[in-house]
C-alpha cells in the first residue's frame, strides 16, 4: 500500500484533490455510459479536462491529446444528444469485424504508434514515450470501431487499459492506476455482453 501512498507525499493538496476528483467524475461518467444517460457527457468532460493537466504533469503527453480529444467529443455528443429526438434513436446492431478488415485495424494502430511515438521522442521530454504511445494508439483506433460498434473495440480497450495501470502506478498516480483496474473490469464485462448479444441477434 506504501508504494502506491508515498509519491503523494510530495504533492500538493491542489494536486491529491484534482486527481481525486478526476477520478470520481471518470467513474461517474463510465457508471453513466452503461445506464445510457446524457449525464455521461457532463461527468466526462470534468473528468477529461482535469486529466489534460494532470496528464500534462506526469510528461504523458499523448494522454494528455486523447483527453482532449475525449473531451471534445463529449461536447460533440453531448449536443447530438440533445438534438436527436426519440423517434430518431433507432440503433445499429452490434458486430465483428470481417476478415478482410483485420488489416486495417493493425495498419490503423501502427501508424498511429509511428507517428505519436516519434513525436513524443523527437519534441518532448517523455520518459515513457514508447508506452506512451501505445496506450494512446490503443484508446484513439478503439475509439473508431467503438462508434462502428465492432466487438473487437473491446479488445483495444481491455490492453490499453491492462497498459496503463502500470505505467500510472510507475509515474506516481495510484488513484489513477486505480481507476484504470476498474476501467479494466468493465471492458471485459462490456466484451463478454456484446459477445452475448452478437449471439443473440444472430439467432433472431
Amino acid at each position: 500500500m506504501d508504494y502506491f501512498l508515498d509519491p503523494y507525499r510530495g504533492y500538493s493538496n491542489l494536486d491529491i484533490g484534482i486527481e481525486v476528483v478526476a477520478v470520481v467524475f471518470g467513474l461517474l461518467s463510465v457508471y453513466y455510459a452503461r445506464l445510457a444517460k446524457i449525464a455521461v457527457y457532463p461527468t466526462g468532460i470534468i473528468s477529461t479536462s482535469l486529466y489534460i493537466y494532470i496528464c500534462l504533469n506526469a510528461k504523458l503527453y499523448a494522454d494528455m491529446g486523447i483527453n482532449a480529444y475525449f473531451m471534445v467529443m463529449s461536447f460533440y455528443g453531448w449536443y447530438v444528444w440533445l438534438q436527436e429526438k426519440p423517434d430518431e434513436a433507432a440503433e445499429r446492431l452490434f458486430c465483428r469485424l470481417r476478415r478482410d478488415e483485420y488489416p486495417k485495424l493493425f495498419a490503423a494502430l501502427l501508424i498511429a504508434w509511428a507517428i505519436l511515438a516519434f513525436v513524443l521522442v523527437r519534441f518532448t521530454d517523455s520518459d515513457v514515450p514508447y508506452i506512451d504511445a501505445t496506450t494512446t494508439s490503443l484508446f484513439f483506433v478503439g475509439m473508431y470501431f467503438m462508434a462502428r460498434k465492432n466487438l473487437e473495440h473491446w479488445w483495444l480497450w481491455i490492453i490499453g487499459d491492462a497498459i496503463s495501470i502500470p505505467l500510472y502506478v510507475y509515474k506516481g498516480l495510484g488513484l489513477t492506476a486505480f481507476q484504470y483496474l476498474v476501467f479494466l473490469y468493465l471492458a471485459i464485462m462490456g466484451l463478454k455482453e456484446w459477445k452475448a448479444t452478437i449471439s443473440s441477434q444472430s439467432s433472431n
